[in-house]
């Protein structure tokens, strides 16, 4: 399917810039509806895990993502960004590679819970240090801000698939959400069945 500015035959000079579009990360979500445990969809048996298989699909179907917005040999795009989306593609293919036991990403209510970052307070020189793209070139731009450093901010759809693997911030790794400790194993003692009373 051609494009608007095929079908009118307007010359590619004149064509106005395109922001690099994002993959499609349907396979990824769909993989990771499998391997998520986190907020409300505990499993039921508590002990349960997900397939290794599944986690490593998971982490490879990101890795593949980020690669394609990394881009070819030949992309304009800076240095810094680049050597970012490289890190990241090369920390998921290692935990493709030796999945962990179980996903560690934030839930969704965390994520919905991020701070907003209002399209007025944005500045025309910044841009998601995922995909690139200046925030204020959306016309809609929904932006959010992590909570380790105020200067993180984020195009929603790019830090969401990352999160949901892994609960750090993917410039400087501080971890995000804190894991409850597990509840202490019950105090067995009060169930005892002593036969001296029976």
């Amino acid at each position: 399917m051609s494009g608007y500015e095929v079908e009118h035959n307007i010359p590619k000079d004149q064509q106005p810039a395109q922001p690099p579009r994002r993959p499609d990360l349907s396979t990824f979500f769909s993989t990771l509806d499998l391997v998520d445990t986190s907020g409300s969809r505990q499993p039921q048996n508590e002990h349960a895990l997900p397939l290794p298989r599944d986690i490593s699909a998971a982490f490879r179907n990101l890795a593949n993502a980020f690669d394609m917005m990394r881009g070819g040999s030949g992309s304009t795009q800076d240095d810094s960004h680049n050597e970012l989306l490289e890190t990241l593609v090369e920390s998921l293919m290692q935990n493709a590679e030796h999945p962990p036991a179980e996903v560690q990403g934030v839930s969704d209510e965390f994520i919905e819970q991020l701070e907003r970052v209002p399209k007025k307070s944005l500045k025309a020189d910044q841009s998601c240090p995922i995909c690139s793209n200046p925030f204020l070139e959306d016309p809609h731009p929904l932006v959010v801000r992590l909570s380790c450093h105020k200067d993180h901010l984020f195009d929603l759809g790019c830090i969401q698939p990352w999160l949901k693997l892994n609960p750090t911030c993917p410039l400087d790794r501080q971890v995000l959400v804190k894991k409850k400790a597990p509840p202490p194993p019950p105090d067995e003692e009060d169930g005892e069945y002593d036969d001296m009373y029976a």
